[in-house]
C-alpha cells in the first residue's frame, strides 16, 4: 500500500508539472473575481506545503527558500505581497525537485510513527504515510483550483492554452 501512495504522489506531481508548464506566465498573476488568489499563489502553495509535509513526515530539511512562507503559506495572498514572487521557471524547478524527493522515498518510511501526532484543524496525523496521502489530496485540490482559475481567466481574455 505504501508503494502505491508514493506512486500516486509522483503521478499527481507529474500532472501538476505538465499543467503548470502549459500555462503562459502572463496568466499566473491574474486574480479573477471571486478568487482570493492566483495561479502563481496556488502553485507556490503546493510547493510550500509539500516541503512542509516532507519535513514533518520524513525529517527532511526544507529545500525551498525561506521567503516562500511569506508568499505561499496558508493565509497569505498576492494582494499583500511586498516583494516580487518567484518566477514560473523557479516554481517549475521546485516542483521537479520535489518530484525527485518523492522518488527517493522508501515505502517503509510511510509506516513510521511521527514523533508526536500532528494536528491541523480537525485533522490528526500519526504516521508519515497519512501526511503524504493528505499532501496528495491537497495538491489535487489546488491544481483543480488552478484549472478553474485558468478557465475563468481565459473566458475573460479570450486567450486559450
Amino acid at each position: 500500500m505504501s508503494e502505491m501512495i508514493i506512486d500516486t504522489a509522483k503521478k499527481v506531481r507529474q500532472v501538476v508539472l505538465y499543467q503548470v508548464q502549459a500555462v503562459p506566465e502572463e496568466l499566473f498573476d491574474i486574480q479573477a473575481d471571486s478568487y482570493n488568489n492566483t495561479i502563481r499563489w496556488n502553485i507556490g502553495h503546493m510547493i510550500y506545503w509539500m516541503d512542509t509535509y516532507m519535513t514533518l513526515a520524513f525529517s527532511k530539511e526544507s529545500a525551498i527558500p525561506a521567503s516562500y512562507a511569506s508568499f505561499f503559506n496558508s493565509g497569505t495572498a498576492p494582494a499583500n505581497w511586498a516583494e516580487t514572487p518567484p518566477p514560473k521557471e523557479e516554481l517549475i524547478q521546485q516542483l521537479s525537485g520535489q518530484l525527485n524527493s518523492l522518488s527517493e522515498l522508501a515505502p517503509e518510511s510511510l509506516e513510521v510513527q511521527l514523533e508526536a501526532p500532528l494536528q491541523f484543524g480537525p485533522l490528526t496525523f500519526n504516521r508519515a504515510g497519512e501526511l503524504l496521502n493528505f499532501a496528495v489530496v491537497h495538491e489535487g485540490m489546488h491544481i483543480a483550483t488552478c484549472n478553474c482559475l485558468l478557465k475563468v481567466i481565459q473566458g475573460n481574455t479570450n486567450e486559450k492554452v
